[in-house]
């Protein structure tokens, strides 16, 4: 089938339903976006300028943080663009390749913290080999896969959805995710099932391996460990679990809207279980991180931020 389409526009019906109120939510949606932008850019400035900070942990932290940056900016310019816009209307070359950039930040989100886990695993079950086994040369490898895995082998899965020819142009979403474009497509029932189970088994299983396999081995380390490990552990561990459980239940909100009938909830609560996925994580992991991690929590982040100004300046 060539890779061509009856429709060349998207109607984002979503947008309607925000009509009355359109300037309110831009002004929400823009504050969310500069907090993203602002929140994630101190951790990254911050891990950056800090030698102090230069350790395995916080460089997964700070690519954490980039690709916040970069989930953030998939889905709200584009979100703002077309609040804005009299038709509510994006071309379906933009709506495909928004489907890209926000699936690829949500495998490069879930594939990050699986990296994280495994360097948790590290270095509590091997804390006296800790440094021999996260080398920087293999932090260097992990953040490649991280980026490299998703970028590159979401082509292949997606390329099996441009092939399809789109034969309806109205979403009820306020951004485009790759389900509705299948769902879009013409008598393809058979291709969301086939498309739904590739997805999950190639770029959710190996991660949900890696947490699974490292925090089984971080309890039966715990079993056995003294009252004082174990609270090491618990607060080395902590914010990673937070981190991973707030990414979770976006990731579920998002599966629950896309499965399931949720008509009967409000507005308002669709669309926070939408966006929930792509705007939460990029704004609280900073937040939980900064007050969590005590080499982050202690650093003056204005002080650095003079010097840096300074030294530009001079």
């Amino acid at each position: 089938m060539k890779n061509s389409s009856f429709m060349s526009t998207i109607v984002l019906e979503a947008f309607y339903r925000m009509e009355d109120l359109k300037y309110l939510y831009f002004v929400i949606f823009l504050m969310l976006y500069m907090l993203i932008l602002f929140a994630n850019t101190i951790v990254i400035f911050v891990i950056i300028i800090n030698k102090v900070l230069h350790n395995p942990m916080n460089y997964f932290l700070c690519n954490l943080a980039v690709n916040g940056i970069y989930g953030g900016t998939a889905l709200l310019p584009p979100l703002l663009g077309t609040l804005m816009s009299p038709s509510h209307e994006v071309s379906l070359a933009c709506c495909k390749a928004q489907v890209y950039f926000l699936h690829t930040y949500a495998i490069i989100e879930f594939t990050i913290l699986s990296v994280m886990c495994y360097d948790r695993y590290v270095a509590i079950c091997y804390p006296l080999q800790y440094h021999s086994i996260m080398t920087i040369t293999k932090v260097y490898k992990l953040i490649a896969f991280s980026w490299g895995y998703p970028l590159v082998t979401f082509v292949m899965f997606f390329s099996m959805t441009l092939r399809l020819t789109i034969c309806q142009n109205r979403l009820g979403r306020v951004y485009c995710l790759n389900f509705y474009l299948v769902k879009m497509s013409c008598g393809t029932t058979y291709i969301e099932s086939i498309l739904g189970l590739f997805f999950v088994v190639v770029y959710s299983f190996p991660q949900l391996a890696m947490t699974f396999y490292s925090y089984g081995h971080i309890l039966k380390i715990c079993f056995t460990a003294t009252k004082e490990s174990k609270i090491k552990a618990l607060k080395t561990c902590s914010p990673h679990l937070f981190a991973i459980m707030n990414y979770s239940v976006g990731c579920f909100f998002e599966i629950l809207q896309s499965r399931f009938d949720t008509s009967y909830l409000s507005f308002e609560t669709q669309m926070f279980m939408s966006i929930y996925f792509l705007i939460f994580p990029p704004i609280l992991n900073p937040v939980i991180y900064g007050l969590s991690v005590q080499a982050l929590r202690n650093v003056n982040v204005f002080k650095y931020l003079f010097v840096s100004i300074n030294s530009w300046l001079s």
